[in-house]
């Protein structure tokens, strides 16, 4: 039998497995929360492209006090264990937004790791079905971490490369272990990568520039000085971007600010970009340097012994990324199909290699926006990762 610390049943009339119980317990101190958070340790040991997070980051990001997002969400972690050893974990999540968003009784689950074990997934997904049940949801889609605006989907092709900042990695047998627990695809993300010595299309650069003059829109860098006010103009496009996507849930102007903030010491103001209409922000893009390439090498820790080293080898490092990831690419409501996703791509990869990079990634995208995958496509751009978020009733 499986239980929660609290002793309410999660599965029962499973058979106990032959390797020894496996018992779940939901998170309940600072303490049970670091052995949350350091089991990706034992889980990658050796794996050569896993990018270990930051140990204290994952703390912020954990701790409801310092993330925004539990304001509006309730997040139980679950640790499973077999002879007192953690075998495995998943997070549960209502996002009460989300579901006024759209409307409906959704719940999340993510930030899952576990050994190779059907019977450890069985028990986890156990676990945070109970928990989603009880709260009167009506199904659970993931992996998020902790919701689409985070890192979403599990990898299920692209294991040869690392990867790039704030997307997802997983080992192969995941998919497998997901799909035992009667998880179905609900959708798939895509990632799409390109090299800046390709030479842009012809045809792709004509049609550019001719929306570009023809529309009269300008683009320019993000302005660092007016930091705040640059914040709020694209804020507003954002939420008016990908409000009929499929997963999208508005951010809240204090995740919104929180995010800005996070990410302002990685931006290159020339790869943040803005376009405008006599002025309005109708447009923007968002590309960062791929800081991943420099968290590989201080294995998420930025002191040993009290000492910095590892802070000494990031800024190190982060002179030496020669990669980047486009994010974001929004565009406003009434300005969508005139071409200018077109623009900022262009803008995008020019920048990209008179500021020396090698290339980068574009991700993620929704495996059914055909405008957008095909206007990346056209611009020599191939599909390298494929993420899958999944779904369960619980009926």
């Amino acid at each position: 039998m499986i239980r929660e610390a609290s002793g309410a049943e999660l599965a029962p009339g499973r058979e106990v497995p032959a390797g020894g119980e496996v018992r779940v317990a939901q998170v309940a101190t600072v303490r049970e929360r670091d052995r949350f958070i350091r089991f990706q340790e034992e889980v990658y040991r050796g794996d050569p492209w896993f990018v270990p997070p930051l140990l204290m980051e994952r703390h912020e990001f954990l701790d409801p006090a310092r993330n925004p997002f539990f304001r509006h969400a309730d997040v139980a972690l679950f640790l499973a264990t077999r002879r007192e050893e953690v075998v495995g974990r998943i997070a549960a999540v209502e996002d009460r937004n989300f579901n006024a968003f759209h409307g409906g009784r959704t719940g999340y689950f993510g930030l899952y790791e576990s050994v190779d074990d059907p019977a450890v997934a069985e028990a986890l997904f156990g676990a945070a079905r109970a928990w989603a049940r009880r709260r009167g949801l009506a199904s659970l889609i993931g992996p998020m971490n902790l919701s689409t605006n985070y890192e979403a989907g599990l990898l299920v092709e692209g294991f040869e490369s690392s990867p790039a900042i704030l997307m997802p990695y997983n080992p192969p047998w995941y998919a497998r272990l997901f799909e035992g627990c009667g998880l179905a695809k609900a959708k798939d993300l895509l990632a799409f990568s390109r090299s800046s010595h390709d030479p842009v299309p012809e045809r792709f650069v004509r049609v550019a520039e001719k929306i570009r003059n023809h529309q009269g829109i300008r683009v320019r860098s993000l302005d660092l000085r007016r930091f705040g006010e640059e914040v709020e103009r694209i804020k507003a496009v954002y939420n008016s971007a990908w409000e009929k996507n499929w997963g999208f849930v508005p951010m809240t102007d204090a995740e919104f600010d929180k995010l800005a903030r996070d990410l302002k010491p990685l931006v290159r103001p020339e790869l943040c970009l803005v376009a405008e209409d006599q002025g309005e922000p109708v447009a923007f893009s968002l590309t960062v340097p791929d800081v991943n390439q420099a968290l590989k090498r201080v294995g998420g820790r930025l002191t040993t012994w009290g000492i910095p080293v590892g802070l000494a080898r990031l800024l190190y490092w982060q002179r030496r990324i020669d990669e980047v990831r486009l994010i974001a690419l929004g565009v406003k409501e009434g300005y969508r199909r005139r071409g200018l996703d077109a623009v900022l791509i262009l803008d995008t990869i020019r920048r990209t290699r008179d500021l020396g990079y090698r290339g980068g990634e574009v991700s993620w995208t929704l495996e059914d926006n055909d405008l957008v995958n095909r206007a990346i496509e056209a611009v020599g751009c191939r599909r390298t990762k494929r993420y899958r978020v999944y779904e369960t009733a619980l009926d």
